[in-house]
């Protein structure tokens, strides 16, 4: 049911799929962003100065992610390497070590900034519009990982150093965050990172220092749990074909769990 992709990552984060099924991922303390061909061909963008994080990939295939060594986010083109700036400030401050983001379906990019609120509620979320940068929430213990529902109508945010997972009502044409509230406890000892839905309705979470995936049922209650290799899973996303790619940070690892559960469809920019 497991099987191994690749090893000896430097702290491998944020997989996602393009649109010719290859897979994109980062290395953290490497400072690139990699992509796996479906020939097992690898290729390393290096980003200067940078902590690349949570990443998703748009309709042009181009690779919009965190950088928490930068505090931006940022896009990269494959085909040239280039790579460009998207946002650095919200209300006239540095972003604060962007973690992880997600489109929506009116090709907003919710992204979170936990910073150092791991013992202080400082952690905050935004989103980037047609109008610029704003904050959808702030109080946080370290906001992490985040997943829209498959119709797009609720967002789902992990609350990494109280291991739970946030729930609330979004509104893509206002990028409003509403009516929020603790909807899942996942359990530590550190807590939830990343998140992807799955077609059985299940929210497949890699909670950090745990050394399992945890799929969390609608009503919020942990029904299954996918036991890894190594401690710390960092983030999940389903291949194209089904099944589950992990990101493994204590063993340096890309893990593929054939759980036969498809990914629900992600939105595009």
């Amino acid at each position: 049911m497991l099987k191994t992709i690749l090893n000896d990552l430097n702290f491998p984060e944020g997989p996602a799929f393009d649109s010719n099924g290859d897979l994109w991922f980062v290395e953290i303390h490497g400072g690139t962003v990699g992509r796996l061909k479906k020939n097992f061909e690898l290729k390393r963008f290096k980003i200067e100065g940078g902590r690349p994080n949570g990443l998703a990939v748009d309709s042009r295939d181009k690779i919009w992610f965190c950088d928490s060594g930068n505090n931006r986010i940022s896009v990269l083109d494959p085909d040239t390497g280039d790579v460009k700036t998207v946002a650095d400030s919200v209300g006239g401050e540095t972003l604060n070590q962007p973690n992880d983001l997600a489109f929506d379906s009116a090709g907003n990019v919710v992204f979170t900034c936990p910073g150092s609120s791991r013992k202080e509620p400082t952690g905050y979320v935004c989103a980037i519009t047609s109008k610029g940068v704003k904050k959808i929430a702030d109080g946080k213990y370290f906001p992490n990982g985040l997943a829209f529902s498959a119709d797009g109508k609720t967002l789902y945010i992990a609350e990494t150093y109280r291991h739970r997972i946030w729930k609330g009502d979004w509104n893509a044409e206002k990028a409003e965050w509403t009516n929020a509230a603790p909807w899942a406890e996942v359990g530590g000892p550190i807590g939830p990172d990343g998140m992807a839905f799955g077609n059985d309705g299940n929210l497949y979470v890699a909670v950090y220092a745990s050394r399992h995936i945890k799929a969390v049922s609608p009503e919020g209650l942990v029904v299954k749990m996918y036991e890894l290799g190594g401690n710390n899973p960092t983030n999940c996303a389903f291949a194209p074909e089904g099944g589950l790619v992990v990101t493994e940070a204590e063993m340096g690892r890309l893990h593929y769990i054939d759980n036969k559960v498809h990914g629900v469809r992600l939105f595009k920019k």
